[in-house]
């Protein structure tokens, strides 16, 4: 997305539900930049996790200034 490198995943709970998670990176020049966010809402199916973590990275990314964790 841009200059961001969003990898989304999933995680299947012991109750059968998905959690939704994504990373962020980005290479320049001499730095380089990688955050990890989890959620704790959990999703009936895969694919819902999968595109609620893909809507967050987008998000995480289109902002000028992301707010600090």
């Amino acid at each position: 997305m841009g200059r961001f490198v969003v990898s989304p995943a999933t995680h299947k709970t012991d109750g059968g539900r998905f959690l939704a998670s994504f990373s962020v990176q980005r290479s320049q020049g001499n730095g380089s930049y990688c955050r990890v966010f989890r959620f704790d809402k959990t999703f009936a199916s895969h694919n819902a996790a999968r595109l609620f973590a893909v809507t967050q990275g987008w998000l995480q990314t289109s902002m000028q200034h992301p707010p600090e964790c």
